[in-house]
This record gives C-alpha cells, structure tokens and sequence, in this order.
C-alpha cells in the first residue's frame, strides 16, 4: 500500500467518528471534573490539567501522522480508566493497598494484581503501538509498503513505550511535591508500575508482529 492510499484510507475513516469520540471524551472528563469538586480532590484537578494538555499534544500529532481510530479510542479508554480509577470509590469491604479507598488502590486478584497496575499495562501497551504506528509512518515515506515489525524496530518502539512511562513517573513525582497529599504511593509501587508499563510494552510488541504476520497470511 502506498503512503498516499494509506494516508488517504486513514483520514476518511477516522474523520466521521471523531465527534462521537469527542463527544464519548467530553463526558467522562466532565463527569470528572465535577467529581474532583464534591470529593475536594486537588490532586485530581493536577491530573485533569495534565489529561487536557496530553488531550491537545494527541491532536496535534494525529494532525500529522493520522492515528487510527482504534488508536484514539484506545486512548480515551486509557483516560477513562485513568479518571475512574482516582475518582471512584471502593467499598470499604472490598481488598484495598492502604492509601484512599478508590478504584487505583483496588487489588483485584488480593497480593498479586491491582487495578493501578493493569491500567498501567494497558496504557503503556497503547503507548507502545501508537509510537509502533508513528515510527511505520515515518519509515513508509521512505518505502512503498508499511514496514516489517523487526525486533529492532519493536525495540524502539517499546523503548519509547516505556520512555513515556518514565515520565508519567515524573510527573506524578511532580504531583508529590505540589500537592499536600496524594495517592502516589512510594518507591515500591513506583518499581511495579515500571514493570507493568514493560508487561504492557512487551505484549504490545508481540501483538504488533503476531497482526503483521496474520495479515501476510
């Protein structure tokens, strides 16, 4: 497929459904945006600031490299998971990490996974396609057909997965150090957030080539 009938097929596919995209991404950070206001969570209006600079920093590239759809959705269920998980409380009779009774401190199998920890999984996995899709965007402008996910090119692109989980680190130490009290955790749940964010990277990888290959066939 060339760059052009790529490049062409993208954009009238994803032009109709950004406004119910739009409209899906509006609603739940609305509902946010009041939620911080009942609960007086100040470290979730840090967070809806950050959501809506990461929001317009999305569009901006996808105004270059064109996402797919299925990427952008991805992303807003990132989001939500992201809003839900600091907002939402958890019933005092479910197993909860310490910290406040929300969905992020919720161990969903007890000692072994936590909600925070799949939402990290998961959103550093899209990470990792979505820097996957612009590192092939950028190589097929080059080529006439979208490359082979070799394990070098999956390298950086889990490399860049993980580089971007780095700073959702930083910027939660930011938080830390603006905020008088957060939901952060400490060195320990730093460490597993990082080995999640690889889970997530490394699953992407092998379901970026396992697609290549079933698409060949």
């Amino acid at each position: 497929m060339s760059r052009q009938s790529f490049d062409t097929q993208d954009k009238r596919s994803n032009k109709p459904t950004l406004r119910p995209l739009a409209l899906f991404t509006s609603c739940y950070m609305t509902l946010a945006a009041v939620g911080t206001q009942v609960t007086g969570n100040r470290e979730f209006v840090f967070y809806l600031i950050t959501m809506l600079i990461l929001i317009a920093i999305v569009l901006m590239v996808h105004h270059r490299i064109v996402f797919l759809t299925s990427q952008l959705w991805a992303l807003s269920l990132w989001g939500l998971l992201h809003m839900a998980g600091g907002l939402c409380p958890a019933p005092s009779s479910w197993p909860i990490d310490g910290g406040q009774g929300v969905l992020y401190s919720l161990w969903l199998i007890p000692d072994l996974l936590k909600y925070d920890q799949l939402v990290h999984a998961y959103g550093f996995g899209i990470t990792t396609w979505i820097c996957w899709h612009a590192l092939s965007y950028q190589l097929q402008r080059h080529a006439p057909a979208w490359p082979f996910p070799s394990s070098g090119r999956l390298t950086l692109a889990a490399a860049a997965g993980m580089g971007f989980g780095a700073l959702n680190e930083v910027i939660e130490f930011i938080a830390v150090l603006l905020l008088p009290r957060t939901n952060v955790g400490g060195y320990i749940n730093t460490g597993w957030d990082l080995v999640f964010n690889l889970i997530g990277c490394l699953i992407a990888c092998f379901l970026i080539r396992w697609h290549y290959r079933h698409r060949k066939h």
